[in-house]
C-alpha cells in the first residue's frame, strides 16, 4: 500500500500523537524482561524528535480489562526508553485529562512523554469516541507505528485517525517495514516458497492454511495444532492438549470438523502438506518428566509435547532449498528444555536459508523461540505482531492501515 510515511508530514512545532507497541514482558519486580519492542521503534520516535516534533507516545500494555492496574503501568517503559535514548522521557499518570492535556502543551520542539496505559480506559478497547476524542484533542497530527494492534479498530489505531484530517495522517517505519517484509513474501515470493506452521491453536490458522495453500510449495505443519488433524482422522492423540471448541462473535465454532474440511481442501491442493510422522511425547506436562518417542499416533496417557526426530529431520529435508519461508508458531514447549529440539532445528536451519533466501518469522512465541536460540540477527525479518502477521497472511484487510493518508 502506497500509505504515507512520517517523514513526509512538517513535524516541526507539530504536536505528533505516535501509536506505538510498548506491551513489553515484565517480571515480578515490573522490571522488562525484553525490549525489542521499544528498540524497534526508536527509529520512528527519533525521526519525530531529529524533525522537532513536539511527540506524544500511547501505548497499551497487558489486560487491565478497563481499570487501572499499577502492575500494567508504562512507567517502567518510559524508564527503558529514556536509557535507549539518553534523554529524559515525559510521564503522564493518565492518558487523558487535564494532566495529559497539560503535559502535551508543555512538550518543546523535540520533547517527548509517554502517556499511561490506555487500557486503563475501557473506550480503548471498545473505540469509544468520546476517548478518541479526547486523545485526538492531545494532538496536530497522528502516527500509527504499532504493528501488533494494527488489526484491532481500537481507539488509538482507528478512533483517533478517523477523528483526524486529511493530510496529517502517517505510518511510522515499523508498520513500513513490516507491510513491505510481509507482502513481498505473498505477493513476490521466491520458489521454493515454504511455510511452516505451529503453535497451540488452529483457530486462528485455518484462514492463514486456506489462502497459503494456493500460493506455497509445501506448507509444514506442527506443534499441537497437528494433534487437532490427527483427531479430525481419528487417530488417537493420548492426552496431548487438541482445540476442539473455539468461540468467535459469540458462535462456537467445532474446530475438529473445521480440520476435517481443511484436509479435504489440503488433498486436492498442489501444495506439499506434511505432517508430523513421530512424536516427542512425556507422561506430564513438566521438565522431568518421562519421555517416549512415538508415531505416527500416541499412545493412551502420554502427552506430545514437540516433533519427534524423524519429523525434525523431514522438515529439515523440505526447509533446505527454500528460497522463501514464513514461520509462524512454534514446533512443540520449546520454554521447556527437553521439548526444545524441533523448534530449535527449525530455527537453526532457516538462519541457513536467510543467508541466501528471505525467512520472515511471526511474533508472539515464534519471535520468543528465535531470541531464545540466540538466532534472531540472522532472520531476514522479525514480526513484531503474533495476530496481526497471522491475519495479514490470511488476506484481511487492515482498516486502521487504510485511514493512513496515501502518498
Amino acid at each position: 500500500m502506497a500509505k504515507k510515511t512520517l517523514d513526509r508530514l512538517d513535524m516541526k512545532g507539530k504536536r505528533v500523537l505516535l501509536r506505538v507497541d510498548f506491551n513489553v514482558p515484565l517480571d515480578d519486580d515490573l522490571a522488562i524482561t525484553d525490549d525489542r519492542r521499544i528498540r524497534m521503534a526508536l527509529p520512528t520516535i527519533r525521526c519525530a524528535t531529529d524533525a522537532g516534533a513536539r511527540v506524544i507516545l500511547m501505548s497499551h500494555l497487558g489486560r487491565p480489562n478497563g481499570k487501572v492496574d499499577p502492575k500494567l503501568s508504562l512507567k517502567p517503559a518510559t524508564v527503558r526508553l529514556g536509557q535507549l535514548l539518553e534523554c529524559d522521557i515525559g510521564f503522564t499518570p493518565d492518558c487523558v485529562g487535564p494532566e495529559a492535556e497539560k503535559a502535551a502543551a508543555d512538550l518543546a520542539d523535540g520533547q517527548m512523554l509517554l502517556l499511561e496505559n490506555l487500557r486503563f480506559h475501557g473506550g480503548e478497547e471498545k473505540n469509544g469516541r468520546d476517548f478518541a476524542q479526547a486523545l485526538r484533542n492531545l494532538a496536530d497530527l497522528y502516527v500509527n507505528d504499532a504493528f501488533g494492534t494494527a488489526h484491532r479498530k481500537h481507539a488509538s489505531t482507528y478512533g483517533v485517525p478517523s477523528l483526524m484530517p486529511q493530510g496529517t495522517r502517517a505510518m511510522g517505519f515499523l508498520i513500513e517495514r513490516e507491510l513491505r517484509f510481509l507482502g513481498s513474501a505473498l505477493e513476490n515470493a521466491k520458489h521454493p516458497f515454504v511455510a511452516v506452521l505451529g503453535g497451540v491453536k488452529v483457530s486462528d490458522k485455518i484462514g492463514v492454511i486456506e489462502n497459503l495453500l494456493g500460493r506455497v510449495d509445501r506448507l509444514l505443519i506442527g506443534g499441537a495444532m497437528a494433534y487437532v488433524f490427527m483427531a479430525a482422522r481419528g487417530e488417537n492423540t493420548g492426552k496431548s492438549k487438541v482445540e476442539r471448541e473455539a468461540e468467535k462473535h459469540g458462535k462456537k465454532r467445532d474446530i475438529i470438523a473445521e480440520a476435517a474440511r481443511l484436509l479435504k481442501t489440503i488433498e486436492t491442493s498442489a501444495a506439499e502438506v506434511c505432517f508430523p510422522v513421530d512424536h516427542l511425547t512425556g507422561k506430564e506436562f513438566s521438565t522431568d518428566t518421562e519421555t517416549d518417542i512415538q508415531g505416527p499416533e500416541m499412545e493412551d496417557n502420554w502427552i506430545g509435547l514437540d516433533i519427534g526426530p524423524e519429523t525434525t529431520e523431514l522438515y529439515r529435508e523440505k526447509l533446505a532449498d527454500a528460497e522463501t519461508v514464513i514461520w509462524n508458531g512454534p514446533m512443540g514447549v520449546f520454554e521447556m528444555t527437553p521439548f526444545a529440539g524441533g523448534t530449535r532445528e527449525i530455527c537453526e536451519v532457516l538462519a541457513r536459508v536467510a543467508k541466501q533466501g528471505t525467512v520472515v518469522v511471526g511474533g508472539g512465541d515464534t519471535a520468543a523461540a528465535v531470541e531464545k536460540f540466540g538466532l534472531a540477527e540472522q532472520m531476514t525479518h522479525i514480526s513484531t505482531g503474533g495476530g496481526a502477521s497471522l491475519e495479514f497472511i490470511e488476506g484481511k484487510p487492515f482498516e486502521t492501515i487504510e485511514l493512513i493518508d496515501d502518498v
